[in-house]
C-alpha cells in the first residue's frame, strides 16, 4: 500500500448511554492516537493521522451483574495496550503488519478475558463483542467479533462494513430469512462468538479505502437495533457537528424504547492524503487477504448440520453469548428455533 501524498486528518466524537431499561452500562468505547499514544481524540480536532495510525473500538459486554461491564472494559484496555506494545515498536510499517497486530490484539484480549473468567467464578461466562477499526494512511482496517457494527457514510449513503457474527446473519446468508425477517425475530440477539466465552475465536478482518468527507460510525446493537442504517446519513446531512449527531442517534434509539445500552463512535475523514469523493467507489464488506490461518471457527451449523424436525427447541444456556432486548416479536420462521437449539447444543458440547 503506497500512501497518498499529503496529510490525512480525522475529527472524532463518541458517546455512550445507559438506555431506558438497563440498570448499568456494559458498553465501552475507545478512540486512540497510536502515534501520540493518547486516548484524547474526542476533544477538538481535526487531528492528523500519524505514521502509526488511529484506533477506534466499540465493545458490548454480556454476562450479567458487573461481568459484562468488566469484559468490555478489559477488551478496550487490552487491545489498546497490545497495539502500543507491539505495533508502535514494529520496524515494518505496512498494511500487512498493521492488520497482523490488529488481529493479534483481539485474539490475545480474548485469551486474557477467557482465563480471567475461568479463574473468577463470579464472572464465569462473561463476554463482549468487539468492533475495532484502525486507520493507516488512506485505508481503514476492521477486526470484528460479535454483532456491534461499523458503517461508512459516503455521498449521503450509509454502507455496513462489518458482518454480524449472529444466528440471524447466518440464516440470511443461507437464504433462509430475509434481512427484514431477521430484524424482527425475537432471536436476533443470539451471537455465534464473543471475546471471553471460548479460548479461541475467529477474527473477521476487512478493509476499506477512504475518501475525503467519509464518516465512520461504529455502534453497539443498542443503536443498530433501533435506528435504521439509512437514517444515519440523514442526521449527518442536517448537522455537521459530530457530537450533536452522536447525541441525536442516542436520543432516537431511546425514543424507540432504549432496550439496551447505546454506544456510538463517529469519525469524519479529510485531508489531501485522501482522494476526492467524486464517486461512491467500492464501499462494503471487503475481506482482507491474509495467508495466516484462522485461530478458530465461527459455528457453521447451517451448512454442515441440516436441521432435523424437533418437537421443542433447546433453550440456550445463560452463560452463552446471548443478549435479549426484552421486547419479543413474532418469529420469522420455524427453522430459527430449531437452529437456536442446535447452536446451544454445539456450545454445550464445546465446554
Amino acid at each position: 500500500m503506497s500512501p497518498m501524498p499529503g496529510p490525512v486528518v480525522v475529527t472524532a466524537r463518541a458517546r455512550t448511554d445507559l438506555g431506558r431499561t438497563r440498570d448499568h452500562n456494559e458498553d465501552a468505547f475507545l478512540v486512540a492516537d497510536l502515534t501520540a499514544r493518547t486516548v484524547d481524540l474526542t476533544n477538538g480536532g481535526p487531528h492528523g493521522v500519524g505514521a502509526r495510525g488511529i484506533l477506534f473500538l466499540v465493545a458490548d459486554g454480556m454476562g450479567g451483574a458487573a461481568a459484562g461491564e468488566l469484559a468490555s472494559s478489559m477488551a478496550a484496555d487490552l487491545i489498546f495496550r497490545h497495539m502500543l506494545e507491539s505495533w508502535t515498536t514494529e520496524s515494518e510499517v505496512s498494511a500487512e503488519r498493521f492488520t497482523q497486530h490488529l488481529r493479534a490484539a483481539v485474539e490475545q484480549a480474548n485469551e486474557r478475558i477467557h482465563v480471567y473468567s475461568r479463574e473468577h467464578p463470579d464472572v464465569r461466562g462473561m463476554g463482549t463483542t468487539a468492533t475495532v477499526a484502525g486507520v493507516l494512511d488512506s485505508h481503514l482496517y476492521l477486526a470484528q467479533v460479535g454483532d456491534s457494527r461499523a458503517y461508512l457514510v459516503r455521498d449521503g449513503v450509509a454502507t455496513q462494513l462489518t458482518k454480524d457474527q449472529s444466528l440471524m446473519q447466518r440464516l440470511v446468508d443461507a437464504g433462509e430469512l430475509t434481512e427484514e425477517e431477521a430484524e424482527h425475530s425475537e432471536r436476533r440477539n443470539i451471537i455465534l462468538q464473543a471475546l471471553g466465552p471460548d479460548a479461541k475465536i475467529r477474527v473477521d478482518l476487512t478493509f476499506q479505502s477512504l475518501h475525503r468527507g467519509d464518516t465512520l460510525v461504529i455502534c453497539s446493537d443498542g443503536l443498530s437495533g433501533q435506528v435504521k442504517r439509512e437514517e444515519i446519513p440523514a442526521l449527518l446531512k442536517t448537522n455537521p457537528d459530530l457530537d450533536a449527531v452522536c447525541s441525536q442517534l442516542i436520543a432516537l434509539a431511546n425514543e424507540r424504547g432504549g432496550p439496551d445500552n447505546i454506544t456510538v463512535v463517529a469519525a469524519r475523514f479529510d485531508g489531501e492524503g485522501l482522494p476526492a469523493s467524486n464517486d461512491s467507489g467500492d464501499v462494503g464488506y471487503n475481506v482482507y487477504p491474509t495467508d495466516e490461518p484462522d485461530s478458530g471457527e465461527i459455528p457453521a451449523l447451517m451448512s454442515s448440520h441440516p436441521a432435523p424436525v424437533l418437537p421443542t427447541p433447546v433453550a440456550p444456556e445463560p452463560s452463552l453469548p446471548v443478549r435479549r432486548n426484552g421486547s419479543p416479536t413474532a418469529m420469522a420462521a420455524v427453522g430459527i428455533g430449531i437452529l437456536a437449539g442446535l447452536l446451544a447444543l454445539y456450545f454445550l458440547l464445546r465446554r
